[in-house]
C-alpha cells in the first residue's frame, strides 16, 4: 500500500483544495469526514485537520478523540483544526474582536521551528476565522503572529504537531506551497512517487487482479473523465473491455462521428450507436428542464441497456467516477441532497445487475487529465471543455427537436472554432451557446425577419462549483455574432452571458 496523508474533514469548503496542493506535491492522500476515517497503519504518515464552518465553542463543534492520532502521528491543525488541538488540551478560544478575514502578514517568530525551514521571515497569508486562540496550553509553543493574531501558528513541544491560524492550500499564502511541503515531505518523510505514470502502473496492476478474464462494458461520453476510464482498463484486460458510444442526437456538430474515429484510432473496441430518433420522440412536448433530464437519461439507459446485452457474460460496468463525486457522497453533512448521477449511467447497475469498475476514483478533474496525457488520449478529448450529460437538450431551452438542435449546433460550431482560432478555448473551463425560446425582430437586406436569439456562454472555473464569466474581447464578440447572423438561417441576434456562479448557474437549464 503507497504512503498518504490523512484529512480529517469538518466541512471546510477549502478541504478539497487543502487535497489537490498535496497531490501537486506528488504526495498521496485521502479526504474523510472527521467522525468516519479508516483506522491507521504504518502507510498513514501524517493527518490533516481542517477548516470548518463551526467555531470550536459551539456546544454541537465537531470534537473527535485524537488521542491515537496525536503525538503518534505527524499533526498539522489548519484553522478550525490549530483551535481544537488548542482548546481540547487545555487552551482557551475566544470570539476575535474583529473578524479576522482576508490578507495578513505573517512574521516567524520561532526560526527553529520545522513548519518554516526555508520561508521568509515575513509573508503574506489568507485568514478566514472568526475566532482566536487566546491562550495556548503550556506545552505548545508561539511559532509565527500576525498584527493582528498572537497565536498564528504553534508547535507541540516533543511532537510533531503543529498549528497554523491560516489557509496555506489557497493561492492569496504566498509561501503556502513551502509550508504544506515542509509538513508532508520534510515531516512526514513522504517520498514525493504519486505521479501520473506511478498511478497508471499501480492501477492497471489492480485492474488485472480484480477483474482477471471477466468482461467489462463502460458507456462513453466523449468527456475526459469516460476516455480515461476506458483506456485504463483497456490497457489491464484488452479486448475484454467493449464501449459504447451512443448518439443521442445532442452532441454538437460533427461530434459523434469526430469523436468515434478518435476513439478507433486508440485501439478500443468501441460500438457506436445512433439512437437519435429514440431521444427526440420521447423530448416531444417536454419542456421542463428537470422532465428533459430525466427523459434523456432514461433512454441512454435503455439504449446502453439493450446494446449491452448483445455482449455475453459481461460482469462489469466500468464508470468514470472521480474523486470529488467519491467525497461528495460521504460528506461530513453525510450525502448530499441530489447526487449526480455520472456520465449518465444512473440507474445502469441497479437495472443490469452489474458490479461497478471504478479506475479514476481517487483522482481529481486536473489529475484525469495528466493520466489521460500519459496514456497518449489525443488533445481534442483530453483538452474539451465539460459538456452536460443530456448535451444539447439543456441548451436548447423549452422543448427541443431536430430543426432547434440543428441550429444550435451550426451557431455553437463557429463560436467554439473561433475561440479555438482566437486562442481563447485553452483559458476558458467550459464555453457553449444557448438557443433561447424567444424570437426577435430584425433587419437583413431590406427585409424583416422574426428569428431565434442565441446567447454565448463563456466562464473560468477549476471545479465548476463556482465559476466568473470570461471577459471575451469586442472584437472576437463582433466577428462571431456577424458569423452566426450572416451563415446560421433562422438565427438574428446575439448575447453574451455575463453571469457568475452563484448567483447564476452554469448551464441555463
Amino acid at each position: 500500500m503507497h504512503q498518504r496523508i490523512l484529512i480529517l474533514d469538518f466541512g471546510s469548503q477549502y478541504t478539497q483544495l487543502i487535497a489537490r496542493r498535496i497531490r501537486e506535491l506528488n504526495v498521496y492522500c485521502e479526504i474523510y469526514p472527521f467522525n468516519h476515517y479508516p483506522s491507521l497503519d504504518s502507510s498513514t504518515k501524517g493527518v490533516i485537520l481542517s477548516g470548518s464552518p463551526f467555531s470550536v465553542r459551539d456546544t454541537n463543534a465537531p470534537k473527535p478523540d485524537l488521542s491515537e492520532i496525536k503525538g503518534r502521528y505527524p499533526l498539522l491543525g489548519v484553522c478550525y483544526g490549530a483551535q481544537l488541538l488548542s482548546i481540547t488540551n487545555g487552551g482557551d478560544v475566544q470570539p476575535s474582536k474583529t473578524r479576522e478575514y482576508g490578507r495578513a502578514t505573517l512574521k516567524i517568530v520561532d526560526k527553529s521551528c520545522n513548519l518554516f525551514s526555508d520561508i521568509s521571515d515575513t509573508s503574506q497569508v489568507w485568514m478566514s476565522h472568526g475566532d482566536t486562540i487566546t491562550a495556548i496550553p503550556s506545552n505548545f509553543r508561539i511559532t509565527a503572529s500576525t498584527d493582528d493574531v498572537k497565536v498564528g501558528a504553534f508547535e507541540v513541544s516533543g511532537e510533531t504537531t503543529f498549528g497554523i491560524q491560516f489557509h496555506p492550500e489557497v493561492y492569496h499564502t504566498s509561501e503556502g506551497m513551502g509550508i504544506l511541503k515542509n509538513f508532508v515531505v520534510n515531516i512526514c518523510g513522504c517520498s514525493q512517487t504519486w505521479t501520473p505514470a506511478s498511478f497508471v502502473e499501480e492501477t492497471v496492476g489492480q485492474l488485472k487482479q480484480q477483474l482477471g478474464n471477466d468482461k467489462v462494458v463502460l458507456g462513453l461520453s466523449g468527456g475526459v473523465d469516460s476516455s480515461v476510464a476506458s483506456l485504463l482498463l483497456h490497457k489491464a484486460i484488452g479486448k475484454n473491455l467493449t464501449c459504447i458510444f451512443v448518439d443521442n442526437g445532442l452532441l454538437r456538430k460533427n461530434e459523434f462521428s469526430q469523436v468515434l474515429d478518435s476513439y478507433k484510432t486508440l485501439g478500443l473496441n468501441v460500438i457506436g450507436v445512433d439512437a437519435s430518433q429514440q431521444f427526440y420522440d420521447d423530448l416531444k412536448g417536454v419542456s421542463e428542464p428537470e422532465l428533459k433530464r430525466k427523459s434523456i437519461g432514461r433512454n441512454f439507459i435503455e439504449v446502453f441497456d439493450q446494446e449491452a446485452h448483445k455482449i455475453k457474460d459481461v460482469k462489469w460496468l466500468g464508470q468514470g467516477t472521480i474523486y470529488p463525486d467519491v467525497i461528495e457522497s460521504v460528506s461530513v453533512n453525510g450525502p448530499s441532497a441530489t447526487i449526480k448521477s455520472h456520465h449518465n449511467v444512473g440507474g445502469l447497475p441497479e437495472k443490469m445487475k452489474l458490479k461497478i469498475v471504478e479506475p479514476l476514483r481517487l483522482l481529481f478533474k486536473d489529475e484525469v487529465r495528466r493520466v489521460g496525457k500519459e496514456l497518449g488520449l489525443p488533445p481534442n478529448i483530453l483538452n474539451r471543455h465539460p459538456f452536460p450529460g443530456p448535451g444539447l437538450g439543456i441548451r436548447v431551452l423549452g422543448e427541443v427537436n431536430p430543426e432547434k438542435v440543428k441550429l444550435l449546433q451550426e451557431a455553437d460550431h463557429i463560436y467554439i472554432q473561433g475561440l479555438r482560432e482566437f486562442g481563447l478555448y485553452d483559458k476558458i473551463w467550459q464555453a457553449g451557446t444557448i438557443l433561447l425560446p424567444v424570437q426577435s425582430v430584425g433587419v437583413m437586406g431590406d427585409e424583416r425577419t422574426y428569428e431565434f436569439v442565441v446567447a454565448l456562454r463563456a466562464v473560468t472555473s477549476t471545479d465548476g462549483m463556482t465559476a466568473d464569466w470570461y471577459p471575451l474581447p469586442y472584437d472576437f464578440l463582433a466577428k462571431i455574432s456577424n458569423e452566426i447572423i450572416n451563415k446560421v438561417k433562422g438565427i438574428n441576434r446575439v448575447v453574451y452571458d455575463i453571469s457568475s456562479k452563484p448567483p447564476a448557474t452554469i448551464e441555463w437549464e
